[in-house]
């Protein structure tokens, strides 16, 4: 059986207003893909369904796909949902 551990999800902008916080502790099996990670979070907050496809997923501060990529994961690790960056010149 896989251990579970605490991660800290971390919402901003289009993220925060849809979830209502900027932060919240959630437990996840150390080993899971990003896209179970996803539905996690996406779970406890479906407004999040609308801007699936408009964030950047950070896991622990290195953006992944979501996708079957396997994360492993430690307590106190982040988790971030922002959106994509602006590029302009």
């Amino acid at each position: 059986m896989v251990p579970w551990c605490q991660v800290e999800a971390l919402y901003f902008a289009k993220s925060a207003e849809i979830t209502g916080i900027c932060s919240e502790t959630i437990s996840v099996p150390q080993e899971i893909k990003a896209l179970q990670l996803w539905n996690e979070i996406e779970t406890r907050h479906s407004g999040l369904t609308d801007v699936r496809n408009q964030v950047i997923f950070a896991v622990p501060q290195e953006y992944v796909e979501l996708a079957d990529q396997l994360l492993l994961l430690q307590s106190g690790d982040e988790i971030a949902i922002s959106p994509p960056p602006i590029s302009g010149g």
